[in-house]
């Protein structure tokens, strides 16, 4: 079949671009600097977008009710750790993303610790393998239903030793979730590593 994005509302296209683009990597991203609420919230629309520096962007979406509480806080504060989420975690990952008062901490609901940042304000999740502390560089706005895609530098990164051989992360042992469509998330699978492509 075909089907043209021209009529689609907002809701028909998110179906499809979330059924389309998967498995996708979550932020899981805690914002906010004590003693204001440190925020947790999962984003599933993620990817590094620079080499060097490292810098990060991920989107969020408005809510009906206006936006959320984290780029209200990476916007008044200038940083945010992402944590990345990983299948032992999942419960948590899911948790977090509900509707909370912004003074009630999504991290204290899941039963989560936090831990201090090196190079931030903003604390990261302890029991997280791999996060990442960021520098907000921009907030990009592409159109009022789309939300707002955030760019951050990594300014550094805080890695378990149990996921790290020979120097580099290893995602087996890492073991990293992804979103798919609606409530359900995907593990990494088997994976298939083919020889080097010459030139590649």
């Amino acid at each position: 079949m075909f089907i043209d994005a021209a009529p689609l509302d907002p809701a028909a296209t998110y179906r499809l671009l979330v059924g389309s683009v998967v498995p996708r990597p979550i932020a899981w991203v805690t914002s906010g600097i004590p003693p204001h609420t440190v925020n947790l919230a999962p984003f599933s629309s993620f990817a590094w977008v620079s080499q060097h520096p490292a810098m990060l962007g991920f989107t969020i979406n408005r809510r009906p009710t206006g936006r959320k509480d984290t780029i209200e806080n990476i916007e008044r504060d200038g940083q945010y750790v992402v944590n990345v989420a990983t299948d032992d975690l999942i419960e948590q990952v899911h948790g977090s993303s509900a509707f909370l008062a912004p003074d009630v901490s999504e991290a204290e609901a899941q039963g989560l610790d936090l831990a201090g940042s090196e190079k931030v304000d903003v604390p990261r999740l302890a029991a997280a393998k791999v996060s990442m502390e960021c520098v907000h560089e921009r907030t990009i706005e592409f159109s009022p239903t789309g939300g707002q895609f955030v760019v951050g530098r990594v300014v550094g990164w805080h890695v378990d030793e149990s996921v790290m051989v020979d120097g580099r992360i290893d995602t087996e042992l890492l073991r990293p979730v992804g979103r798919l469509a609606g409530p359900r998330y995907s593990g990494l699978g088997d994976v298939v590593e083919l020889p080097p492509v010459p030139g590649g």
